[in-house]
């Protein structure tokens, strides 16, 4: 109950910061679309008409896949940078809630906002491209919410860094090069990609959401694949976050910015 209760705090924070700085949510959104616009000016450009919609299919996934990491991911670091500028970084680690629990529930209210805002991109895409995809709740939202499990373990690696170097900055922004990286690149070009984070879940949605794949359709394999990586990366960044604030308080880092 007290963890619900820190959720619904920090969800509504979130909520109250996106409509208080409404121009600026309104130009993020804005800035993403125009993004796969010009996506799909290159795909009717320079792409194999033959393959078009299904080059759309992929870009409309793996876009908004990659939008919602990039925001949910950049947002943990951020809050930790946030909070060392406004001077309240300290009083957070002072709550008796515990500082990894209230970034929890700031990760959790983030996938929650931009969950909404993909959902709206996502359809707006697809009107765009007139291209519409399988969705399939029953299966789309599990494998999403494994695949998020590991996404918690690389925010709180992120946090980790955060704490010690303050500015990380510069890194937040070759981040989003990264993540597009392995968002767009399909494990059948790059079959070792399996053991990098999060990338087996979105390959995974990206079957069925385009190809109408069913439960039955993935392998014991896949599934097995899926639920490792993400224990795996969880594991090793909340370890990694618990190692850094130990450090931070040793050197006495939380005051200073």
């Amino acid at each position: 109950m007290e963890l619900w209760h820190l959720v619904s705090a920090n969800t509504r924070k979130e909520f109250i910061e996106l409509k208080r700085y409404f121009p600026n949510t309104i130009s993020m959104i804005l800035t993403f679309y125009f993004i796969f616009l010009a996506m799909l000016l290159g795909i009717n450009v320079i792409g194999d008409p033959q393959q078009a919609d299904t080059n759309i299919q992929y870009v409309i996934v793996n876009y908004v896949i990659w939008f919602f990491m990039l925001m949910t991911l950049q947002g943990l670091g951020f809050t930790i940078l946030i909070e060392a500028q406004r001077g309240t970084l300290e009083q957070l680690f002072m709550s008796p809630k515990g500082m990894w629990r209230i970034l929890l529930a700031r990760i959790t209210a983030n996938f929650f906002l931009n969950g909404t805002i993909v959902i709206f991109l996502l359809i707006l895409s697809m009107f765009t491209a007139n291209q519409w995809l399988y969705f399939r709740v029953d299966l789309v939202l599990p494998i999403f919410f494994i695949t998020a499990i590991g996404m918690v373990g690389i925010g709180f690696m992120l946090a980790g860094l955060a704490i010690i170097v303050k500015q990380i900055q510069s890194f937040l922004q070759i981040l989003q090069f990264i993540l597009m990286g392995l968002t767009f690149v399909p494990l059948s070009v790059a079959p070792y990609l399996i053991f990098a984070p999060f990338v087996k879940g979105v390959d995974m949605i990206r079957q069925v959401m385009i190809h109408g794949y069913t439960w039955g359709d993935f392998t014991m394999i896949d599934y097995s694949a899926l639920v490792l990586n993400s224990i795996f990366y969880v594991a090793i960044g909340l370890y990694i976050y618990m190692k850094s604030e130990n450090v931070a308080m040793e050197k006495g880092l939380l005051s200073q910015y």
